[in-house]
């Protein structure tokens, strides 16, 4: 695999390596070893998630504000801009975030740490993403961002008509909850 740093510090985009021929592809999705010794990035996951959109459905921007959980995530099916943005108030990228074209094609994922809020935006009809956690999902630990925060000025691809849940629609700013 080959790692690619992002502006964004500790957040990786993991290119795996892929084995193809006119028969299809292989790849490993994950392996743990190869992971640690490649990120140097040695945490558990205790949750695997798949979520299925349409396009211009936006998710996010999600985290869990005590009990952070880290993310890899990598699209199986049609694409998505995956977006990062740190939280961490002692980081020296904090409140920034990063966006990845992420594919079905690419194969490209995305590892996002403990710390940082996560959104993405469906670019095709019927994108399958997976993601890999580092700590259970707890409802009444989540915060959501707005995603048009205009501190933050997320670059959103263009000409899509956005689909987004009644919950994501009602998030915070990012002002409002740093200032909590």
């Amino acid at each position: 695999m080959i790692i690619h740093p992002t502006p964004l510090k500790d957040c990786l985009v993991i290119e795996p390596k892929i084995y193809e021929d006119s028969r299809g592809f292989f790849l490993e999705t994950f392996n743990e070893a190869a992971f640690i010794k490649a990120t140097g990035i040695n945490l558990q996951f205790v949750q695997d998630n798949h979520s299925r959109s349409s396009k211009g459905v936006l998710r996010g921007l999600h985290f869990q504000e005590t009990k952070p959980q880290g993310k890899l995530v990598r699209v199986s099916n049609g694409s998505v801009f995956d977006v990062a943005i740190d939280m961490r108030e002692d980081s020296s990228t904090f409140g920034k975030w990063h966006g990845v074209k992420l594919s079905g094609r690419n194969k490209l994922q995305f590892w996002i740490p403990p710390g940082f809020a996560h959104g993405f935006l469906a670019l095709e009809d019927c994108v399958d993403l997976h993601y890999k956690c580092t700590d259970y999902y707890d409802q009444n630990d989540e915060m959501i961002i707005k995603y048009d925060d205009p501190d933050l000025r997320i670059d959103w691809p263009k000409n899509l008509q956005f689909n987004i849940s009644t919950k994501d629609q009602s998030g915070d700013s990012f002002s409002f909850i740093i200032k909590k």
